[in-house]
C-alpha cells in the first residue's frame, strides 16, 4: 500500500473517533468525568511522547543540515497558531455566550474543522517521510482527539443541539482530516520541503494542545491518589510513544 492509502485509511479511522459520543449516552456524568479525565492525562502524554521523541527528531534527521533553527521556527509557529486560535474561539466565546448558547456550538464546530485539517496535512507529511513516522503521528492525534470529541459533543448538546444531531455535525467536521490528508499528499509534491516542515509545526501544535488544554485540566487535583493516577497515566502516554520509538529501532 503506497503513501496515499496509508493517509486515507489512518485518517477514516481517525474520523470515526467522532463517534465515541455514543459512549455517553449510557454513562452517568460522575463516571464520564473520571473516565474523560484519565483519557486527557494519556493524551497529553502521547502527544509530548510523539512531539519530542518522534517529530523533533525525525525532522532534525530528515532536514541533514547543521543549522535546524527553522525546524524550531516552524515549532514556535505551531504553537502560535493554536495560541491564536484558541484565544479567538474564547473570544467569541465569551461575547456568544451573554446572549445565547447555540452560535458557540457554531464556533466550536468550525474550530474543529479548522483544527482536524490541519491534523490531516500533518498525517499527510507523516506519511510521505515513512510509515513509522506517519502511524505515530496518527495514533497521537487519536489519542488526544478521544477526549477532545467527548467534550466537544458535551458542549454542542449543552448548545442547544439534540444528540443525534450533535453526533452526526461532530463527526462531519471530524471527517476533514481526510481532506486534509489527501490535500497534504498532493499539495507536497508542489512545495519543496512540505513534509519535513509540517513535522516541528505538528510538535508545535502537540505541545501547546498538551500543556494548554490537557494539562491543567488534571494538574490542580487536590485528591493525592487521584493525582497520583492521572501522572502516571501521563507517563503511560509517553513511554507508551518511548516503545514504539524502540521497537522501531528494534525492527531497523
Amino acid at each position: 500500500m503506497g503513501p496515499l492509502g496509508w493517509i486515507v485509511g489512518s485518517t477514516f479511522l481517525i474520523s470515526l473517533i467522532a463517534w465515541i459520543g455514543v459512549l455517553t449516552l449510557f454513562l452517568n456524568e460522575e463516571l464520564l468525568d473520571r473516565i474523560l479525565l484519565v483519557l486527557v492525562a494519556l493524551a497529553a502524554g502521547g502527544l509530548i511522547g510523539g512531539a519530542f521523541l518522534h517529530l523533533l527528531p525525525r525532522a532534525i534527521q530528515e532536514y541533514g543540515r547543521a543549522d535546524t533553527l527553522p525546524l524550531f521556527l516552524y515549532l514556535i509557529a505551531g504553537f502560535c497558531l493554536f495560541y491564536v486560535l484558541e484565544q479567538f474561539i474564547h473570544w467569541h466565546h465569551h461575547h456568544a455566550a451573554t446572549h445565547e448558547r447555540e452560535p458557540v456550538s457554531y464556533l466550536v464546530l468550525i474550530s474543529d474543522t479548522i483544527h482536524n485539517f490541519i491534523d490531516g496535512l500533518v498525517v499527510a507529511g507523516a506519511f510521505l517521510l515513512g510509515v513509522d513516522v506517519g502511524l505515530v503521528t496518527a495514533a497521537a492525534i487519536a489519542l488526544h482527539e478521544i477526549p477532545q470529541e467527548i467534550g466537544d459533543f458535551g458542549v454542542l448538546v449543552y448548545g442547544g443541539f439534540s444528540r443525534t444531531r450533535a453526533l452526526v455535525l461532530n463527526y462531519l467536521t471530524q471527517a476533514t482530516v481526510v481532506l486534509g490528508g489527501v490535500a497534504g499528499y498532493y499539495l507536497a509534491g508542489f512545495v519543496e520541503g512540505t513534509p519535513v516542515f509540517l513535522l516541528p509545526f505538528a510538535a508545535g501544535n502537540f505541545v501547546y494542545i498538551a500543556s494548554s488544554d490537557l494539562i491543567p485540566e488534571i494538574k490542580d487535583e487536590e485528591d493525592v491518589r487521584r493525582a497520583a493516577v492521572y501522572f502516571a497515566v501521563f507517563l503511560s502516554g509517553v513511554l507508551l510513544m518511548l516503545g514504539i520509538k524502540l521497537l522501531r529501532r528494534g525492527l531497523g
